[in-house]
């Protein structure tokens, strides 16, 4: 029985049709019930607000071990990963994750098995099962988790900035746990981590200490009645809400200036200050409306000023950690080599422009501007998929009350000049905590932080230290931004006719235009995407280099201007891509021409700033020098692109040239690249076919017109195609590598099996056995062997080619040893795939089709989907209905024959790629690999570009539109 439904009416956007009902069951857990009849996942989110700051002292990580354990097994479903299993066989996924304060546990899965879903998923909240082996194992998984994060900056410096605050405070703590503190430690102490995590849970886990959100195609009464079927027997020990008052931060841990040293190259500022938290004003939005300012990018802004000076590449403002008690507003901004000798400027300026807010004082016309982008995004927002939204109400109902459910902070309503000016007059020198992270501070620190080993000093800087800042830094013309002309105001639907497709509505030599008016979502957005094929821009890798330059500067140039249809919901992007460049505007249809016209006059008129080449040249050499420190699994996976996809450069030949490009190589370069191109583009949403067909002519009288007009026509040899390397069958080819940071201990693997060029029956044969296997995989592969966090089995599709590929980073074994594994894995699923019963292979086959079945949820998902096909070439805009009727046919035997043919370990025209990326704990094991003598079936390739032109290509899909029946 319920306690009651509340009829507090929740606030939801004009366009929402869903229905919402607040539930209340008599062990007082808080419910929000969502029924969507057009429905085709459905999804639950279980909010306990119970997080990392309860861990006891001494057993750090408990709550976020906790949270990995609830999903072993439980008293009524007694088989480890049982529920994983489930899910994932009926076509959905589960997660969770642990913060400060809470952690939240979420799935989504087909609609007919949601009701078993549920029941599995109560479960964990009512008698969870924690085996002393699945512990012993799962700590294991916790330490391959904080092992992947601890050459991370991101999670580095984090913990840094929690290190320098009050020990008394759980802000302080380390949350994520690792072997020392939930195995080693405890041991040491006579505890047995087992019997604590029990513990904690018993006296932590309550039901009004959690909130619900499930998300059916059901009716409201009928998702009620499942709800309290299912989660009426979690305990009620009535349990206070933990609260954990005080600041993080005392006097000793303000008015300091940190000096880190981090592992990537580059230099950043990090401003904060401990504020009042904004929550307890989210209808006045102080933090919003400062954050507003402060982060801008027009003319007359902080960052506008600090980049003409050439000092910064990004500057970002906001609150980052906040808990009901205590908050911090932070500015980050990315330095230059320049900014970085100007730190004291750069500060200065800021503080500058924070006196300038504190004294002009709350402005009432920004407030209600940005109210106004506020409530049509909040109105016209985009619908995303039910495991996403569940998890989002969920955490936001623990903090606001019902009403606000939906809305959380993003509708901004009360004018309150008081609280915006108090929230302001907490950005003082009194209390700021400045942390600047630069290699060049390497060998300059006396401190080490304890859990992540990052390198530090600390030094105090007094209120006359930065007004000595304030008044040395540059006379420069700070002001407020000018009003936002982006903001739509004219939002009605157009007239569409019904396209269930895109169409080819124009074609010349020039371009091809594919269009579909929106027919489904029903909101005032477009989406255009214009792919500017150049075969000059990836024609080398000085070429390739000098493009990726050519498009960062046209964003630069359009920045202080477009930045301000970003903020009202009209975003943009110029993107490099294998051969050329492509410009994507996706948002509001009112003002969208605007801005897309002047992206493309900017491209007509480019020109090189040779000040701005320098700051843009410093900037990608410092990101490719990075790719030293990308993660071992993000190294393989480069890798196998690098060995399979033809006419690709390596980062590193590109690093190479790099220093010896100045501004006047691209002044040649970007007339040759644009003098032979073709536009392939792609307009939908709301717009009509005229609308988009104008579109197109304006931008080819832009490029094409005239008496010495940009571009021409490519030849029809110059139409650049996608191949891809075919791998001869029979041959298992393994290339073996030392990872690139010999900080990192981690190795991996890619085990990749290549199976065919795309086609619907084939497709459908991979993707049902890939459904089958994913979950066996995991299980066995990380969950009883324990190889590593990252253990995946996925499909890989290159360019329309086929396959699958094992990604395994581990510390544990290296990666000639987890290949191994993966063949094992194979035989041991060879049998669970011919035992599998009738009724399993229909079951299997059903979640797969209505997988496939599942709506596009967004103009940007569906825009993204037909965009591969234009893209790759294949065009088979019709291809989830074509597979579904495959899948329809399909027969087991017919699986089986293509798993013993494609997939199974041994089999004779099987393909595999195995990439062996060797961590530091693992490189002795490399020279052991490359003194082998070869077996017969492995081929070792020693150099990949040798190997590359040595292979037969796949025909490529590009191109082939022009003898499509339209």
């Amino acid at each position: 029985m319920a306690v009651g439904k509340d009829e507090v009416e929740i606030i939801k956007p004009r366009t929402d049709k869903r229905q919402y009902q607040r539930l209340v069951l008599k062990n007082s857990l808080q419910v929000l019930l969502i029924s969507d009849p057009a429905a085709d996942k459905c999804a639950a989110s279980m909010n306990v607000s119970v997080g990392a700051f309860c861990d006891p002292v001494g057993l750090e990580g408990l709550a976020h071990f906790l949270e990995h354990m609830l999903f072993y097994a439980s008293e009524k479903y007694p088989v480890e990963d049982s529920y994983l299993k489930y899910i994932s066989e009926h076509g959905g996924m589960a997660n969770a994750f642990t913060s400060s304060e809470h952690t939240n546990y979420y799935f989504d899965v087909n609609p007919d098995s949601f009701e078993e879903a549920l029941d599995r998923f109560a479960q964990f909240f009512i008698k969870p099962l924690m085996s002393a082996d699945a512990t012993m194992r799962e700590i294991k998984a916790v330490d391959s988790e904080n092992q992947k994060n601890l050459l991370s900056d991101v999670w580095r410096l984090n913990q840094l900035r929690k290190h320098l605050s009050s020990e008394d405070h759980p802000y302080h703590k380390f949350s994520t746990g690792n072997w020392e503190t939930l195995e080693v430690r405890p041991k040491a102490k006579g505890l047995d981590t087992r019997h604590e995590l029990i513990k904690f849970y018993n006296e932590h886990y309550s039901s009004n200490l959690m909130h619900l959100v499930v998300y059916s195609k059901e009716s409201v009464d009928k998702i009620q009645g499942l709800v309290e079927n299912k989660f009426q027997d979690i305990r009620n020990t009535d349990r206070n809400h933990f609260r954990f008052p005080g600041q993080p931060c005392t006097s000793e841990h303000l008015q300091i200036l940190v000096r880190a040293v981090p592992i990537k190259q580059g230099h950043k500022l990090r401003i904060g200050w401990p504020i009042t938290p904004s929550i307890h004003h989210y209808k006045e939005a102080p933090g919003r409306y400062i954050s507003h300012l402060i982060g801008h990018e027009s003319e007359g802004s902080v960052f506008y000023i600090l980049k003409t000076l050439g000092w910064a590449t990004s500057l970002a403002a906001g609150e980052g950690d906040w808990t009901l008690d205590y908050s911090f507003f932070e500015v980050t901004v990315d330095l230059t080599d320049s900014g970085h000798e100007h730190m004291q400027d750069v500060v200065g300026l800021l503080f500058k422009y924070i006196n300038l807010l504190q004294q002009s004082g709350a402005s009432k016309w920004i407030f209600d501007e940005l109210s106004a982008v506020c409530e049509v995004t909040f109105h016209y927002q985009d619908k995303v998929p039910p495991i996403d939204y569940v998890v989002t109400v969920a955490t936001n109902m623990e903090t606001y009350p019902p009403q606000d459910w939906l809305v959380g902070k993003s509708l901004p309503s009360n004018f309150s000049p008081e609280i915006i000016q108090m929230t302001l007059n907490e950005l003082s020198p009194k209390t700021v905590r400045i942390f600047w992270e630069s290699k060049q501070f390497e060998g300059k620190t006396d401190m080490v932080e304890p859990w992540y080993g990052t390198a530090y000093s600390i030094e105090k800087i007094n209120e006359s230290i930065i007004q000595d800042w304030i008044l040395s830094a540059p006379e420069e013309n700070l002001h407020l931004p000018a009003p936002n002309v982006f903001i739509p105001t004219d939002l009605p639907l157009k007239d569409a006719q019904e396209a269930k497709f895109p169409v080819l509505l124009r074609k010349s030599s020039y371009s091809t235009l594919w269009y579909k008016p929106d027919t489904m979502f029903s909101t005032p957005k477009a989406f255009v995407k214009i792919y500017f094929n150049c075969p000059l821009a990836s024609s080398s890798p000085e070429s390739e280099v000098l493009t990726d330059i050519f498009t960062r500067l046209l964003l630069d140039y359009l920045n202080e201007y477009a930045y301000y249809a970003q903020v009202a919901g009209l975003d943009y992007g110029i993107n490099h891509t294998e051969s050329g460049f492509e410009v994507t505007v996706v948002g509001y249809n009112h003002k969208l021409r605007i801005l897309l016209e002047t992206i493309f006059q900017k491209i007509a008129q480019f020109k090189v700033k040779p000040d701005r080449f320098s700051v843009i040249k410093e900037m990608v050499t410092k990101e490719y020098h990075n790719n030293k420190f990308l993660q071992p699994f993000q190294l393989a996976m480069y890798i196998c692109s690098l060995i399979l996809q033809d006419q690709t450069w390596p980062w590193m030949e590109e690093l190479e040239v790099l220093p010896h490009l100045e501004a006047e190589d691209l002044a040649k370069f970007v007339p040759m690249m644009l003098s032979r191109t073709f536009l392939e583009c792609y307009i939908a949403g709301n717009i009509e076919s005229n609308e988009a067909g104008s579109m197109i002519q304006y931008i080819e009288d832009v490029f094409f017109e005239g008496s010495n007009p940009i571009c021409q026509p490519l030849f029809p040899s110059q139409h650049l195609t996608n191949r891809v390397v075919k791998l001869e069958k029979g041959k298992n080819y393994v290339y073996s590598n030392q990872g690139l940071n010999p900080s990192d201990e981690n190795s991996c693997l890619v085990h990749y099996i290549q199976v065919h060029r795309d086609d619907f029956l084939m497709n459908v044969k991979l993707q049902l056995l890939a459904l089958i296997a994913k979950q066996p995989a995991f299980h066995q592969l990380r969950t009883v062997e324990q190889l590593g966090y990252i253990t995946a089995l996925l499909r890989r599709n290159d360019f329309g080619i086929h396959g699958v590929q094992f990604i395994i980073q581990s510390s544990v074994k290296g990666p000639k040893y987890i290949d191994l594994r993966v063949e094992s894995f194979l035989r041991m699923f060879e049998s669970k795939l011919y035992e599998m019963t009738s009724d399993q292979f229909k079951n299997n086959v059903n979640a797969l089709i209505d997988m496939k079945l599942e709506k596009h949820k967004n103009l940007k998902e569906e825009s993204g989907f037909y965009w591969r096909e234009i893209s790759d070439g294949t065009l088979k805009f019709d291809r989830r209905e074509a597979e579904v009727a495959a899948l329809r046919q399909l027969t087991q035997q017919e699986l089986i024959d293509f798993f013993n043919e494609n997939i199974k370990a041994g089999a004779p025209r099987k393909k595999t790629l195995s990439v062996r990326v060797y961590g530091s704990l693992h490189a002795s094991e490399l020279k052991e690999e490359t003194s082998e003598s070869a077996e017969p079936h492995i081929v070792h390739i020693d150099d990949i570009f040798s190997f590359r032109r040595s292979q037969p290509l796949y025909g490529s899909f590009k191109g082939g539109f022009v003898q499509m029946k339209l």
